[in-house]
Parts: structure tokens; sequence; C-alpha cells
């Protein structure tokens, strides 16, 4: 598996919601971002657990 770190463009699309929705998510201290400099990036496999234990769907 690529361990690459994904920016917010790039997970927004993985997961087929909007930039705001990330963003959103990301507020609320539920999904796993790392702030690097002034960027938000994230680990594929991380948000992949994040939305099966179904924190996602708490923010619809």
């Amino acid at each position: 598996m690529e361990d690459r770190w994904l920016s917010v463009e790039e997970i927004a699309q993985y997961l087929g919601v909007s930039k705001d929705t990330v963003y959103t998510w990301i507020s609320r201290k539920k999904m796993p971002a790392h702030k690097i400099g002034r960027l938000w990036k994230f680990k594929q496999d991380e948000v992949d657990t994040w939305v099966r234990e179904g924190k996602a769907s708490d923010f619809k």
C-alpha cells in the first residue's frame, strides 16, 4: 500500500465529498488529520478506519 500524505483536495475526492465537508470534519476534531505547516495532510489508512467506524456519518 502506498504510504504518502494526501492533501485536503485529494482526500475530498477520495471520499467523494467537498473540501468544505473535510474542513468541517477537521474543525470538529473528529477526522484524523495532521497539520504540517499551514497545510492539512491525511493518511489514507487512518481516514479509512475513521469512515469504517462510522465517524463520518455522525456529521451529515
